[in-house]
């Protein structure tokens, strides 16, 4: 946007402060009768003043009153009735008669809820007509009536209407108190008030004084937005007063014209539209010239509204990726023409040139063409039931009709002037209706297309009033047949897309219309429905399909079918917030389009530039013509390549290279329909005139095109507006109503620092406008697309705001970087359906700015762990766009034959062109800050072992980690979830991802001696995913990893050593069911149960009084076994005995199907009320007190824990040591579940170091599944001397975003007989399963007092440390304890010996 264009823009006038205070005022003086307003129609500025009789201007609210034991009214009022209320109530009502009728109503009544139920009677009809206007909070009541509260004062409530509509005779009301629920009628029926009529209203019609100044600015902007003189001012302003009375004469109400000029569709259901107040609808309706307004901001910085980042959660999300509708996952059944095509299709040996489908009134019409050695063959088809006559005719350009050559007619032709006429014939087919067809071979290609027309009796069938059009110059985009089977994807939308995009590609008009019509068929697909009409429109926009072919539209055409469709997906909108984000991404593909004038005014003002500017032929007469047949968003950038062309002084290669950097090739100018050959030619002496015009233009053209245009958005919704100088400036039509106190100054100000080099500024006031707008997005609202588009503008203008601040943030210290974070993320907030997660990040950057204004010495550790937690955002924000978006852009992408290269990047594309980019590269750029500020180094070493070996870079360890590699194997993996299993022939893996030091893939490397490491720096991981292939020597520290390539010399010699390092053979002992099915804790033995049971047996009665010890019970060693040899279990046994033959001949698929077996057990009675009897003794609760469903539940935990000795990586665990896995038993602790504040992990010796002299632990909130299971993000953790437990050193503060929270409950423990073995890491290989699930909550870190405040952290960290300690002396070696708080007191819930 130009400097000129902004200033013009921000001297029109929006309504001034002081005179909209005037209008909302709430505080006028008290007096004995309503007040009438004295402001006139004086229309402020240059221009137009009208005397005689002054316009009343609603005041929003009346003027209070002066409290009274006996209401009194203006003696001066021509009408004055009085009624009495249940005996000792006055109800007094005034009508004052003017050119706007006032009814003044004052009862004497206190309650606070009084609400007048009304309507009026016009043409001495019964019914109720609803006036168009009426006073603030007004609602519609079911569209019968309205209803408006009274405002109160003292003792008395009053009301004013203003009657403008003269053919209202009379008011009709009912007064309801709504918090007693009581009606007030008059003797049991309604109070009616007859109104004054005026006389010789047919010969003397009165136009209200704000509609004519609408029709004469819609004159005058159809003119060209003309200098007038004073007198032409007056000329016209008298001629749009003479339109509008006529069109009264001609039975026209004022009702009717304010719907007519104000876009308004007053036959809408919707009550929500209609709750408007008189003071809103004041301003949506009045016209006024006004003053420029006095600023509410200051020029350099807004002062922000401090908000309640919780009340901008929004968690409205589509549940599952699947299609709703049926239809996405059951074939539609084929339409006969559809049928007869397909078998058309498989018997045609040569291949289909083109395939289009017109779709008609009881029918449709298939065309294939097919092009085989200098010849062309035409093949119609139809399902009219009619007999068709074809009348058709072949041409060498558009729009021709040419005879065709006598020696290629079809039987049954007959040839008339200039065409043909044939009658089609049935085909012979099976096919359940008859298909009606024509077939013509052509040789040669001198001839480009086939026009026709249909012929039914006397009834010719038009293309919408156009000709039908065959093009077989230019070849369809087509691939493969088989274009998958379209898994997650609404297949069935995307198919019938795939079918109508031959006419959807006609015309925007025909494109926009169509996609309306599928809206309720995406509605019903569910978000997959929506997701495919955004891929569908997204290809439109990036020009992967075509615009227009052969067809003229006009540009109001093409601007009423946006309309209606940007109408249709206004109201999914409303209704369905769980696809607001796709729906928001489908409209900023549209543009807004608008009924009436609005794409007309493309063609009327491309003529006004032509003739003010004495500009007619050339280039500007061809684009005229393209513009009056086919307007698209090219237009938007021809202009503005015009505009830069004489704004460089005529510089013809600035005009090419607008163009080419927007996509517009000298290629696609000449393909157009109505082609642009010329290059712009214009002289000196019409540059100012041009810029002007133009930049007039181009307001007009990004109205329509352009949705998230800012200037034309902001203007659409502050209401149409002119700048410069001259008659109707600063002339407000039409704007929206309800917008916030002082918006207008808030977006002045955006508009006024758009351009500035400093972007902060902007983006303060862009947000800011975007918190003030949110509320309005949420509720249904009659211009509620308006506002949406405006949003669009203002979350556009924030991205590109941030790119083009990059460089003052070059040399910025880390605040200002994490401020400009927290303004990215803040809008991707205010974008995103689910953005519980994002709201905790901006929380996290908050809170990390205080902490670094108030000199906190870990703020840089505590922002590390916000950085982390916002990549994870981005990450699982992409992962859901690639899951919900590109599927089906391969197939759709498939079907219409777009480029490979566009289907690939789809979703990626999307991603850049939203915030996420912006932020994501704002956080790489404070990443290093704070390692360095922090000490954090650019690795965590986790497992510091010196390896040599091959790189290998893989995206995932888990699509490895069953893979044996031959030769030692450093693995570079992008992404390590904590939980896998590192493949045999590796010696170290190097990865981005942020596995917990404790997470069970930290421990295997550890135990199998592999080196393990995370890289903080882009730059260094980048430099080792280049080694692909190459041999690496790693040499890592505690903090740091040194890596050099090497020749296999040195390979060798380590592999050497490593056999020496060799480890020792290990073996199982295989238990037996000793013939109880439940045990006691004090009857745990190496026998029964495994060392997990073990030692928490040991641990009751001997560590401090301060440790809770859970009370247990376990079912020992064998019962599984005892359970499956079972009577009833005899099926579930012999399959589990076919299913593990299936898994020794090496079929791993057999492990998932031996675990669902597993479940089919069922429970032999000794076994329940064995369980029960112990569990009732040892205090604990018994499941099926609380019913049989809640047993149920808990046999099924105990069930998955038994069939996690399949689990895949538990299996392979075993495979790969050698061991025995039939000799694996698995006992079950059971175990009352403790519903965690927060959750730990202690190793008593420092895992990464070696230190036997601290302790190390990592804390989690809630559940500790997050700690040692698959959870993104890294927990709390921390290190504390053993000779100083009361100074724990934290290392890292938690970005996991996820906590694990449940109810009182039973969790089962596996307990098996691998998990003790020295030299084996077999604990975490097997499942513990709570007999509940867990809520999965998304965490809020800046309440959490761990975080927040020091003593209490210091208190827990220091407990759980102190815990570890004594423990370890307790057992006299290392341990790796699980435990968790809860108020306060910690509990120890698992110890085993620390590998």
């Amino acid at each position: 946007m130009s400097n000129s264009l902004v200033h013009n823009l921000l001297n029109r006038a929006f309504i001034r402060p002081g005179h909209q205070n005037k209008l909302n005022s709430s505080s006028l003086p008290a007096v004995g009768k309503i007040g009438r307003s004295t402001l006139g129609t004086q229309l402020f500025g240059k221009g137009l003043q009208k005397s005689g009789r002054r316009l009343l201007i609603e005041t929003g609210r009346p003027v209070s009153f002066v409290t009274r034991a006996v209401l009194a009214m203006d003696p001066a009022s021509q009408a004055v009735e009085k009624f009495n209320l249940d005996g000792n109530i006055d109800l007094l009502v005034e009508v004052t008669s003017a050119n706007v009728r006032e009814v003044n109503i004052q009862i004497a009544h206190t309650s606070d809820s009084l609400l007048l139920h009304w309507g009026a009677i016009r043409d001495n009809k019964e019914k109720w007509v609803l006036p168009s206007r009426s006073p603030d909070r007004t609602i519609n009541y079911k569209n019968r009536a309205l209803r408006t509260p009274f405002v109160k004062s003292g003792g008395n409530s009053y009301l004013k209407l203003e009657i403008d509509d003269h053919a209202i005779q009379a008011i009709e009301f009912l007064i309801f108190d709504e918090s007693r629920n009581k009606w007030y009628k008059n003797n049991g029926q309604n109070f009616h008030i007859n109104l004054p009529m005026g006389k010789n209203v047919e010969h003397n019609v009165s136009v209200p004084e704000d509609l004519v100044q609408i029709q004469a600015y819609i004159r005058w902007e159809r003119n060209g937005k003309q200098n007038y003189s004073p007198e032409k001012e007056k000329e016209e302003y008298e001629a749009a007063r003479t339109e509008l009375r006529e069109e009264m004469m001609r039975g026209a109400s004022v009702e009717d014209l304010r719907a007519k000029l104000l876009k308004k569709d007053n036959t809408s259901d919707s009550s929500e539209s209609k709750k408007t107040s008189s003071s809103e609808q004041d301003s949506q309706k009045k016209v006024s010239k006004q003053p420029k307004q006095k600023k509410y901001f200051s020029t350099g910085k807004i002062q922000r509204k401090g908000r309640d980042l919780n009340k901008l959660i929004c968690t409205h999300v589509a549940d599952v990726v699947e299609s709703k509708s049926k239809s996405s996952t059951e074939p539609r059944a084929l339409t006969t023409l559809e049928m007869y095509a397909k078998a058309k299709e498989e018997q045609e040996t040569t291949p289909i040139f083109s395939k289009n489908t017109f779709k008609l009134e009881g029918g449709t019409i298939l065309v294939l063409v097919t092009k085989l050695s200098g010849k062309t063959k035409i093949h119609l088809a139809t399902d009219v039931k009619e007999p068709i006559t074809l009348h058709w005719a072949l041409s060498q350009k558009g729009g021709e009709w040419l005879d065709p050559p006598s020696d290629i007619l079809p039987p049954n032709s007959l040839p008339v002037r200039g065409a043909v006429d044939t009658q089609l014939t049935t085909a012979p087919t099976d096919l359940p209706s008859p298909v009606q067809t024509f077939e013509v071979e052509i040789v040669g290609d001198s001839y480009k297309g086939m026009p026709f027309v249909l012929k039914a009796g006397e009834r010719w069938i038009k293309n919408s009033g156009s000709d039908f059009y065959v093009d077989f110059a230019k070849e369809e985009k087509h691939v493969q047949k088989d274009y998958g089977d379209a898994k997650g994807t609404a297949k069935n939308l995307l198919d019938r897309i795939a079918d109508l995009e031959s006419e959807a590609q006609k015309s925007f008009m025909h494109r926009f219309n169509i996609a309306a019509d599928l809206v309720d068929e995406a509605k019903n697909a569910g978000q997959l429905g929506f997701a495919g009409i955004l891929v569908w429109m997204r290809f439109m926009a990036t020009r992967q399909l075509v615009w227009n072919k052969n067809y003229n539209v006009k540009p109001r055409e093409i601007s009423r079918a946006q309309d209606r469709l940007t109408d249709v997906l206004q109201e999914v909108y409303a209704s369905y917030p769980e696809y607001r984000e796709l729906l928001r991404m489908i409209m900023s593909t549209v543009g807004r389009g608008g009924e009436g004038d609005v794409g007309q005014r493309i063609r009327d003002e491309i003529l006004v530039i032509q003739r003010n500017n004495d500009c007619a032929g050339g280039m500007m007469e061809e684009w005229h013509q393209k513009l009056h047949n086919n307007t698209s968003p090219d237009d938007v950038v021809i202009c503005q390549a015009l505009m830069d062309y004489v704004k460089s002084d005529f510089d013809m290669s600035v005009y090419w290279k607008t163009l080419n950097d927007n996509g517009i090739t000298k290629e696609r100018l000449l393909s157009y329909d109505r082609a642009i050959h010329s290059e712009p030619s214009f002289r000196r002496e019409q540059k100012d005139g041009l810029l002007r015009d133009l930049g007039h233009y181009m307001r007009t053209l990004k109205a329509v095109h352009s949705g998230a245009d800012l200037e034309s958005a902001i203007q659409n919704c502050m209401g149409y507006q002119d700048d410069g100088e001259g008659f109707m400036v600063g002339v407000q039509i039409n704007p929206i109503s309800g917008l916030p106190s002082g918006y207008p100054d808030l977006l002045r100000f955006v508009l006024e620092h758009v351009e500035e080099k400093n972007v902060e500024p902007l983006l303060e006031g862009l947000l800011e406008a975007r918190q003030e707008l949110r509320p309005l997005l949420l509720n249904s609202h009659d211009r509620l697309k308006d506002l949406l588009f405006l949003d669009l503008a203002l979350d556009s203008t924030v991205r590109t705001a941030i790119e083009r601040g990059y460089e003052q943030l070059n040399d910025a210290g880390p605040e200002k970087i994490m401020y400009f974070i927290s303004l990215v993320l803040e809008n991707l907030a205010l974008s995103s359906d689910d953005n519980e997660d994002l709201i905790y990040c901006l929380k996290g950057w908050q809170f990390a700015l205080n902490m670094f204004k108030s000199k906190k010495d870990h703020w840089a550790l505590y922002a590390k762990s916000v950085l982390d937690r916002s990549r994870l955002a981005l990450a699982s924000k992409a992962e859901r766009y690639l899951e919900i978006l590109q599927p089906s852009a391969e197939y759709l992408g498939s079907c219409l034959g777009v480029d490979q290269w566009a289907v690939s990047i789809f979703t990626e594309e999307i991603i850049r062109a939203g915030s996420a980019a912006a932020l994501s590269s704002l956080v790489n750029r404070l990443d290093p800050v704070l390692r360095q500020t922090a000490n954090l180094g650019s690795w965590q070493v986790i497992s510091p072992v010196e390896v040599v070996g091959y790189v290998i870079v893989v995206d995932e360890l888990l699509t490895v980690q069953n893979k044996t590699y031959d030769r030692p194997t450093i693995i570079v993996a992008k992404r390590v979830r904590g939980e896998e299993e590192i493949p045999d022939g590796a010696v170290a893996v190097l990865t981005p991802d942020m596995p917990d030091v404790l997470s069970h893939v930290s421990v295997r490397a550890r135990n199998g001696k592999i080196c393990f490491a995370t890289c903080f720096d882009s730059g260094i991981l980048s430099d080792l995913q280049a080694m692909d292939g190459k041999v690496l020597s790693l040499k890592p520290t505690s903090a740091d990893v040194v890596y050099r390539e090497v020749n296999e010399s040195e390979l060798s010699s380590q592999s050497s050593d490593n056999l020496e390092d060799a480890p020792p053979s290990i073996s199982l002992v295989k238990k037996q069911f000793v013939g109880g099915y439940a045990i006691s804790s004090e009857e745990f033995t190496n026998d029964l149960v495994g060392a997990k049971s073990r030692n928490i047996g040991y641990l009751k009665g001997k560590v401090p009084s301060w440790v809770g010890i859970p009370t247990s019970v376990a079912l020992p060693f064998g019962v599984f076994e005892k359970v499956l040899s079972e009577k009833a279990n005899q099926a579930v046994s012999e399959k589990l005995q076919v299913l593990k033959k299936s898994l020794d001949e090496g079929d791993q698929g057999a492990l998932g199907e031996i675990r669902k077996t597993v479940l089919g057990l069922v429970a032999p009675a000794e076994l329940v009320e064995e369980l029960k009897s112990t569990m009732k003794s040892s205090d604990m609760p018994w499941p099926g007190d609380e019913g049989e469903q809640r047993w149920e539940q808990a046999w099924s935990a105990i069930k998955k824990v038994w069939a996690s000795k399949w689990n895949e990586r538990a299996y392979f665990s075993t495979k790969k040591v050698k061991l025995d896995h039939d000799y694996l038993c698995m006992a079950v602790l059971v175990q009352e579940v403790i519903n965690a504040d927060y959750a730990f992990v202690i190793h008593t010796t420092n895992p990464s170091s070696g230190d036997s002299s601290e302790i190390y632990a990592e804390v989690v909130k809630g559940l500790g599944e997050t700690l040692v299971g698959a959870y993104p993000g890294r927990s709390l953790s921390f290190i504390c001397k053993k000779n100083n437990l009361d100074s724990p050193l934290l290392l890292g503060y938690p970005s996991k975003p996820i906590g694990l929270f449940i109810r009182r409950s039973i969790i089962f423990r596996s307990d098996s007989n691998g998990e003790d073995l020295e030299g084996y890491a077999g604990a975490g290989l097997y499942d513990s399963v709570p007999m509940d699930e867990e809520d999965k909550v998304v965490l809020d870190y800046t309440t959490d007092p761990l975080i927040s405040d020091e003593s209490f952290q210091k208190k827990i960290l220091s407990d759980i440390a102190r815990a570890g300690d004594a423990i370890e002396r307790l057992y006299g070696t290392p341990q790796d304890i699980e435990g968790v708080i809860r108020d306060g007191k910690l509990y120890v819930v698992q110890t085993r010996p620390q590998v």
